[in-house]
Order: structure tokens, then C-alpha cells, then sequence
């Protein structure tokens, strides 16, 4: 497939209740890991890739890099690649459609794209991120590349006790469908994990709602709640790094 294929398979994946599952990837060895036991499509996360590469979150990243990751990935397989992009390394719409773009030339068909202000504090309002949206859809759509735009918010991120995210839910709404008149392609609600707040979520969102898997949770409940995507973040960067660590362990503590 080309990239124009690729982008509108990916986009095909996303069906509420019957969720496309990423399990999250962080190089080109990852890709082809993940890609070989089954995989539809491909994601990173930032978190992986910038531990991978001894960075911390937060697009400590430099942009170049994670560019030449990007490249490298889509090299590796002939499956969908959507990157986790953060805030765009940019902070108005013009230069995050501008860095969208070096992915887009490299074979990517999709990026997270989040709200919040990296390196600073809070949120962008709704109406400065649906304007950053724009301009990355628009920028797509001159490249005539059907991009998928996983719109995340990080509302539930920044409230780390659930019990505290019922208040939010109204505002996340209220974002998802101005970034959806944007051209958001998917909603991205990382943190949030009680069911029934995911489930009225995705009855109110025209959009794919995107759970990221917690503990505790599964797939086919997630699908049952009307989730359209289900990605394990730095889940499984974590747990490799873990079994890395133990196997490391056992050949020096037995030496």
C-alpha cells in the first residue's frame, strides 16, 4: 500500500466497539517485534521513545531524532505508523503543522497530538488547540494524505485520582467536539479508567474515543463501553525494560 492507503487503513481500524488495539512501540526493532505477532497497525509512544533513547518525556526529544525514528519505523514494515508527536514541538498552529509535516514526509500516517502545554503549565484553552488542529489538518490535507489526527486531552492526566474525574467529563466533551470541528480524527483520553465516565465519554463524542490501558482493565470491556481504540503506552517499554534488567541480573549475580 502507499502512504495514502495505509492512512485510510488506519482510519478504517477505528470503529467504536470493536476497538483497533496498538500495542505501543518505540524503534524500528520494536516495529518489527509487535508488526510479527499480529499487529493491524503501529504506534509509539513518547514516553518509550525517549527512554529508549535517553531522554525524558516531554519532547526532550530533539525533533531531528525523533524524525530519523520515525523514518526508520515506517522503513521496517508495511504496516500504518502513527507517532506520538506530544505538543508538536511548537506552540502555535503554523509551527506544529510544520514539524507534522517532516513526519508526514517520512511515512507516517497519524500522531497524537495533546493539549496540554508542554514544558509550561495547564491546557491550552480549546479554542488555541482546535486552531492548532486546523492547521494541521489543512497542512495534510494540501499533501492530499487523509492523516489521522488523534486528538488528546490531558484533563484526566492532570487529576491523578479518579474519583476527582467525574467534573471533567463535561469539559472533555466539550473539547472533543471542537477539536472534532478542527479536523481531529480520534480523542485521546489518557487517565481516565472508570467505566462508566469511559462509557458516557463515548456515547457523547462523535469521535473514536482512544483508552489507554490500565490495570484492571481489558479489551473486550473496553469494546462492550464503545471504545473505537485501546493503546498500552509505556506499558510494554516498562515491562521489556524489566525483563532486560532480571535477565542482566541473573548473568552477573552468577558470575
Amino acid at each position: 500500500m502507499n502512504q495514502t492507503d495505509k492512512a485510510k487503513a488506519f482510519t478504517e481500524l477505528h470503529r467504536k466497539g470493536d476497538p483497533l488495539v496498538l500495542y505501543n512501540i518505540w524503534d524500528a526493532g520494536s516495529a518489527k517485534a509487535v508488526a510479527d505477532a499480529g499487529a493491524k497497525a503501529l504506534a509509539t509512544g513518547s514516553w518509550s521513545v525517549a527512554a529508549a533513547n535517553g531522554y525524558g518525556d516531554g519532547q526532550d526529544i530533539p525533533l531531528l531524532q525523533l524524525v530519523d525514528i520515525a523514518r526508520a519505523i515506517v522503513a521496517s514494515t508495511d504496516l500504518p505508523v502513527s507517532i506520538d508527536f506530544e505538543g508538536g514541538y511548537a506552540e502555535d498552529g503554523e509551527g506544529a503543522a510544520l514539524n507534522v509535516a517532516r513526519l508526514i514526509d517520512v511515512g507516517a500516517v497519524g500522531i497524537n497530538f495533546e493539549d496540554q502545554v508542554v514544558g509550561g503549565s495547564g491546557l491550552h484553552t480549546i479554542e488555541a488547540q482546535a486552531a492548532r488542529i486546523k492547521a494541521i489538518r489543512a497542512m495534510a490535507d494540501e499533501k492530499g494524505i487523509p492523516f489521522f489526527i488523534n486528538a488528546r486531552t490531558d484533563l484526566f492526566l492532570k487529576v491523578s485520582d479518579p474519583v476527582r474525574h467525574a467534573p471533567l467529563v463535561d469539559e472533555a466533551i466539550e473539547r472533543a467536539a471542537a477539536y472534532a470541528e478542527a479536523g481531529a480524527s480520534g480523542f485521546f483520553v489518557p487517565g481516565l479508567s472508570n467505566p462508566d465516565l469511559i462509557g458516557g465519554v463515548c456515547e457523547a463524542v462523535v469521535l473514536p474515543v482512544n483508552i489507554m490501558m490500565r490495570q484492571g482493565m481489558d479489551v473486550k470491556t473496553l469494546a462492550g463501553l464503545g471504545v473505537g481504540r485501546v493503546s498500552y503506552g509505556p506499558g510494554p517499554y516498562r515491562a521489556m525494560i524489566e525483563w532486560l534488567k532480571g535477565e542482566a541480573s541473573g548473568v552477573y549475580q552468577g558470575r
